[in-house]
């Protein structure tokens, strides 16, 4: 799954050319009909036109008011929210900090029933306070959502008036310029009659530049401005997931408490007795469901342990790892491949939920080349925020490559496991596609930091630490993975 300021430019509003249309019109039947009967009051009345011209420029200069902004009392809101919100932010920061440390120093101490329960609260706390950043860092994107969204519809205001203004002055332009100088010239009562005229010819022409100008800086500025908001809502997109797994995770943890309780009745003979019958048998442990959704048919752990085992082997990327990153994805839940399901709404369309200019051509050689119907074909949803689509959905199967992403890496897939075309649907297809991306990305170090850096990049393309849960949750499980396992390899040695 994978800001910028806008230059305030001033611009001149010629609305009222038409009167200046009409009087320059006039001004030129006068010079057709009156060719050898010349009158004073033809210069007197091109002087005032010019005169009127030139006063109706300088005060245009002096009314000019800024664009794309809101006021300036809707600015300093925007900013006393924004230093609100950063305040909060650093102040949860600190505290998930804090927790960080009671947690990591719980674990390491003997296992207790009491150090479990103080391990299970500081994890919920924990989680609560990830989940509370990640509600602040939401509420921050939705200003600058907002803000983008604003400036976007007053910059499409303002090309309108433009193109219309561009319009005005070259209609006014080829009127104009339907005489030729020379009868211009002839028709002259005077040198600088001739020149009059000539020079409003020119200053008509240097405001159609002008407006050719600006209306091409405008345009820059939407598309960057149009860029600005598909980043902010892809990053809503992320963050959305995240606050998502966060929620799981507190609701494991939570259960997992109230379970301990339960069963303990805060008994520590109980709690150890526990712990000693929780050492699951390999068979046990090989028998247990692998759930991957997006794959048709279920696999055991046992079975998909074979498969990262295998694609560890030439690959370099170790099994837990791998088991892990699929499971977390798996854990995105119901977006993950309820869409473009057979009997979905328009809504959930292929059409609608892909990014049209990345994902959607690839989305249907892909579906062409493994013979699938593309109106049928289940992909990821994308994420929403108050009935609003933020960022694109279409990712495809267990591995969760979108389309685009998966092109660059089908012939590796396929070279490595015999299948033409690779298909992201296929369960060992997509665990060589993603040790491919994560292999690309440093896991093959083997390192916890190589390998939370490889997770984080595979989730969002970055490192950011905003998406820091998501590599540490993806280690976690993997922490659980390798102790499973480490027994099964002791219990094949017996």
């Amino acid at each position: 799954m994978h800001i910028k300021s806008i230059t305030r430019k001033k611009v001149r509003d010629i609305s009222s050319l038409d009167k200046t249309n009409q009087v320059l019109e006039k001004k030129k039947n006068t010079f057709c009909f009156s060719f050898w009967n010349k009158k004073i009051i033809q210069q007197k009345t091109l002087s005032f036109v010019v005169l009127f011209f030139l006063l109706f420029s300088v005060i245009q200069n002096n009314v000019m008011a800024p664009i794309f902004f809101q006021s300036r009392e809707a600015i300093a809101s925007n900013d006393e929210e924004r230093a609100r919100l950063e305040r909060e932010l650093e102040a949860v920061e600190k505290e998930i900090a804090e927790y960080e440390g009671l947690v990591a120093t719980t674990q390491q101490e003997k296992a207790a029933l009491q150090n479990k329960i103080n391990e299970l609260k500081g994890k919920a706390d924990k989680i609560n306070l990830q989940i509370k950043s990640t509600n602040l860092n939401l509420e921050y994107l939705n200003v600058r959502i907002d803000e983008t969204t604003t400036s976007i519809v007053q910059t499409n205001d303002k090309i309108n008036t433009t193109k219309n203004n561009l319009s005005n002055l070259l209609q006014t332009y080829s009127q104009l310029n339907q005489t030729s100088l020379v009868e211009i010239l002839l028709g002259s009562e005077t040198i600088s009659e001739f020149f009059d005229y000539s020079n409003a010819l020119h200053s008509i022409q240097e405001k159609i530049l002008e407006n050719i100008k600006e209306l091409g800086e405008l345009k820059v500025t939407l598309n960057n401005q149009s860029q600005e908001l598909t980043s902010n809502k892809e990053e809503t997109q992320l963050l959305l997931a995240m606050q998502m797994l966060q929620q799981q995770d507190l609701e494991k943890t939570r259960k997992e408490q109230s379970n301990l309780l339960e069963t303990t009745k805060g008994n520590e003979q109980k709690y150890q007795q526990m712990l000693a019958e929780s050492r699951q048998k390999a068979t046990e442990i090989k028998g247990r469901i692998y759930q991957l959704l997006g794959v048709k048919t279920q696999v055991t752990f046992g079975e998909a342990l074979d498969i990262a085992n295998w694609v560890s082997s030439r690959l370099g990327v170790r099994p837990a790892l791998l088991l892990a990153v699929l499971t977390q994805e798996s854990n995105l839940g119901q977006n993950v491949g309820t869409c473009n399901r057979a009997g979905d709404p328009a809504y959930k369309s292929w059409r609608q939920v892909m990014k049209p200019d990345r994902d959607q051509a690839p989305f249907l050689k892909i579906c062409q080349e493994l013979g699938l119907d593309p109106d049928t074909t289940p992909v990821s949803c994308p994420m929403y925020q108050g009935g609003q689509q933020m960022g694109w959905g279409g990712a495809m199967g267990p591995a969760q490559f979108i389309p685009s992403t998966w092109m660059l890496y089908k012939d590796q897939v396929s070279s490595i496991t015999g299948n033409y075309p690779a298909n992201p649907w296929d369960i060992k297809d997509a665990f060589v596609a993603a040790g491919l991306y994560l292999a690309k990305w440093g896991a093959t170090q083997q390192t916890r930091d190589a390998e939370w850096r490889a997770a984080m990049i595979y989730f969002s393309g970055s490192t950011n630490t905003k998406y820091r849960f998501y590599g540490d949750s993806v280690l976690a499980i993997a922490d659980k993975y390798a102790q499973d396992i480490s027994y099964l390899k002791s219990v094949a040695k017996q």
